[in-house]
Formats: structure tokens, sequence, C-alpha cells
């Protein structure tokens, strides 16, 4: 077994050459606990975490991964105000709309949409979202894997999360693979307004995204790449839009 600093310099040197972004200001740790490689540390965003993450599974022979790297805030958001805007975001989502939104407070449970009674009807579902240190963990059931995926990235677009565990349940027994990582990534460009999605053109194989086309700035071509990235249980992003000058 290789040691936690030898795989670290393994990673950083091929996430550096691929990215072409140094972290130098945002010191990477890794180390095992038993058969567990813990990765620990801050990075500037949610692109940098999952591809840092990739690449470990990559070059960590096999080993069982521990999730401790947490995206950089600045300046901070507190955890109560954190739960409210991404409780808000899912309300005001359209493809919430059927489901109840409530939040976990000191233990306590706030519904904030919906009452608990409408989480068993048929084509409803309930998200809820607990904050703790800045990390959002979203549990309860929803109708589709979209909806799931849906869930993390309005979640992350609310500004301010360090890390987004999604536990949410899906009602029905639906196979993921491309065509549906496909679908839910076309319904985020779509929703977000920063990017211009009928110019990105979604090219997924093996669960690996490929995004072409053309936009108008650099600024909208690293959005739609984040957009991607924020979506759970893919593998890897490859960012082939040009800005048109």
């Amino acid at each position: 077994m290789q040691s936690g600093d030898t795989v670290l310099k393994q990673v950083m040197a091929v996430f550096e050459r691929e990215s072409h972004l140094k972290l130098h200001n945002h010191p990477i740790h890794m180390s095992f606990d038993g058969s567990a490689l813990i990765v620990a540390g801050e990075v500037p965003d949610i692109a940098s975490k999952k591809r840092l993450l990739q690449l470990t599974r990559m070059h960590s022979e096999g080993q069982r991964l521990v999730d401790q790297l947490r995206v950089t805030v600045n300046p901070p958001v507190g955890d109560g105000e954190l739960r409210t805007r991404i409780g808000e975001r899912l309300a005001q989502a359209a493809e919430f709309r059927n489901c109840v939104i409530c939040a976990r407070v000191k233990g306590q449970l706030e519904v904030l949409r919906g009452t608990m009674d409408q989480a068993g009807n048929d084509g409803s579902g309930v998200v809820e979202v607990t904050v703790e240190d800045g990390v959002a963990t979203l549990t309860g059931q929803v109708i589709s894997l979209s909806h799931r995926r849906l869930a993390s990235v309005t979640a992350w677009w609310v500004g301010g999360c360090r890390d987004v565990v999604n536990l949410l349940e899906v009602v029905a027994v639906e196979a993921d693979g491309d065509d549906e990582i496909s679908e839910a990534l076309h319904l985020v460009l779509e929703a977000d307004l920063r990017v211009r999605a009928e110019q990105i053109t979604i090219n997924v194989k093996n669960h690996r995204i490929t995004l072409a086309g053309w936009v108008a700035s650099e600024a909208e071509r690293r959005q739609a790449e984040q957009d991607a990235w924020c979506l759970d249980a893919i593998g890897g992003v490859v960012n082939r839009i040009q800005v048109r000058a």
C-alpha cells in the first residue's frame, strides 16, 4: 500500500497538469485510517473537489475513500441562513412543486411547504434539509434520479455550501445510465440563467460528460462546467466549449 503522501503527490501532479490550477493556498491532506484513505482540505470550487476525488480513486489502488474535502466559502454563511436559502430555493423550483420541503433545526422538523401527510401521496415526495458547519445534507424521497441530481445542484447554486451530501432515495427503482445523466444536465443548463443552454451540446459516455459548443464569455464556459460537476454519480467532465470572440 502506498503512503498518503505518495498518493497525494501523484494526484496533485495530474490535477495541476489537467486543470492548470495550483492549490498552494488550498492545502490538501491524505492519510490512511485502517483500510480507508481520508482526503481532507479546502478547495476553491466544486469542480476541483470532484476532480481531485476522481483522480484519487484512480491512484489509490482500490482503497475506500473518506471524503473530507470542503469548498472554501468567502465570506462564510451561517448554518441557519444557508438552511433557509436552500429550503426557499427548493420550494421555488418548478421541479419540486409536488414535494414537501422541510428543514431540521436543532433536532426539530420544520415544514417549509406542504404537510407531512402529503409526503406519501402518489407523485409527491419530501426533501429534508440539514446544515452543519456549512455542509448541507439532503434526506427524504423524490420521484426520479433526475430530481435527486437536481436537488444537489439546487443546493450548490444557493452559494455558501462547503459540501452537499445527497442521501435522497428514489421512490421507484430506476436504472441509471448515460441517457439519465444527459437528461438531468439538460434540465440544469436550461434552468441556469447564467448560461445559454441552446448553444451547448452534451455527450455522455460511460457516465463521463463532454460539453461542446460556443458561448459568449469565459465565465459562461466555466459556469457550464461547474453545473456539470454539481451532478452526482458522474464519471468526469470534459469541457470543449469555445468562447466566441
